[in-house]
C-alpha cells in the first residue's frame, strides 16, 4: 500500500472511530445529534441515553466528550457484540450549557424528540428500536415510552438505575424530577429494569424498581436486581458516578448481555 493511500486510509477509518454522526431537526428550529454504528447482522438498535446532564458532547467522530465514564457510553462496544445497533444520543443545541437537559428531560417536546430520533432509525435500520437510559437518562426514557404512540414510539424500554428519589426544594427545581413523574400508567410496550443491589447513589435505591413496575400496564415486565461485582461501595456524588455499583462496574458485559437477551424477547 503506497504511503498517502495509508494516511488516507488512516483518516478514514479514524473519522468514523465511534460512529457515524447523524443529525436531526428537533424541537422549535434545534437540532438533536446521534452516533450510530451498526453491527453487521443487527437484530434491533438500542438508543441510548446516558444520565447526568446528558450532554456527551459528541464530536466529528461521534465520540462523546463528556460523560465519559456514563455506563451507557462505555458499553456500546458490548451492546455491539450481541448485534445490537447503539445510537448513543448527546444534548438537543439548546441544551448543552452546564445544566444540560434539566428540567427538559420531562417534557413533551423532549418526548416527541425521541420520537424523531427512533423514527429516523427506523427509516434507516428497519429494525425493532429500543430506549435505553439509566440513572437521569431514565427519566428521558420513561418519559417518551409513556407519552409516544404510532410510528414514533418504542419497541420496547429498558431503564438502568433509574432516578426515583428526588431533590425536594433544591436549589434547581428539576433536581426533583423522578422516573415517577412521567405517566407510566401509558407505558405499554415491554420494560425491563435493571438496578444493582449495592446501590448507594441516594437517587436510584435499587428498592424503587417496584414502584415503576407497579404502574406500568405493559404485559411484559421483568424488573432485575442485579448482585456481585468488585464489592466497593461508594459514598456521596460518588456512588452516582461510573466506578460504583450505580453503573454495574466490572459486570457491564453481563448486563448488557441481559439486556441483549431481554431485548430478543427472552429473560434477562
Amino acid at each position: 500500500m503506497k504511503p498517502a493511500i495509508a494516511v488516507l486510509l488512516a483518516v478514514s477509518l479514524d473519522a468514523l472511530a465511534c460512529g457515524e454522526l447523524v443529525t436531526v431537526q428537533t424541537h422549535g428550529g434545534t437540532t438533536t445529534r446521534y452516533a450510530l454504528v451498526v453491527p453487521q447482522g443487527a437484530t434491533a438498535a438500542l438508543v441510548l441515553l446516558p444520565g447526568g446532564h446528558g450532554h456527551a458532547d459528541l464530536d466529528a467522530r461521534g465520540c462523546a466528550q463528556k460523560l465519559k465514564g456514563n455506563s451507557l457510553i462505555h458499553s456500546q462496544e458490548l451492546f455491539q457484540r450481541e448485534r445490537l445497533a447503539t445510537a448513543l444520543v448527546d444534548a438537543p443545541s439548546d441544551h448543552t450549557s452546564a445544566e444540560g437537559l434539566g428540567g427538559f428531560r420531562a417534557q413533551e417536546a423532549h418526548a416527541d424528540d425521541l420520537g424523531k430520533l427512533i423514527a429516523d432509525l427506523r427509516a434507516r435500520l428497519k429494525l425493532p428500536v429500543w430506549l435505553v437510559g439509566t440513572s437521569r437518562g431514565a427519566i428521558s426514557a420513561a418519559n417518551a415510552g409513556s407519552r409516544l404512540s404510532g410510528a414514533a414510539a418504542p419497541d420496547g424500554v429498558v431503564l438502568t438505575s433509574p432516578v426515583t428519589v428526588g431533590t425536594a426544594g433544591g436549589r434547581m427545581a428539576w433536581t426533583a424530577q423522578t422516573v415517577q413523574d412521567a405517566p407510566l400508567e401509558n407505558l405499554r410496550m415491554p420494560l425491563l429494569l435493571v438496578g444493582h443491589a449495592a446501590d448507594a447513589c441516594l437517587r436510584s435505591p435499587p428498592s424503587g424498581l417496584a414502584g415503576i413496575a407497579q404502574r406500568v400496564k405493559s404485559s411484559r415486565v421483568q424488573s432485575v436486581t442485579v448482585t456481585g461485582g468488585p464489592g466497593a461501595r461508594q459514598s456521596g456524588l460518588a456512588a452516582c458516578e461510573g466506578r460504583s455499583p450505580h453503573a454495574f462496574v466490572e459486570q457491564e458485559s453481563e448486563v448488557a448481555a441481559g439486556i441483549a437477551r431481554f431485548v430478543r424477547g427472552a429473560s434477562y
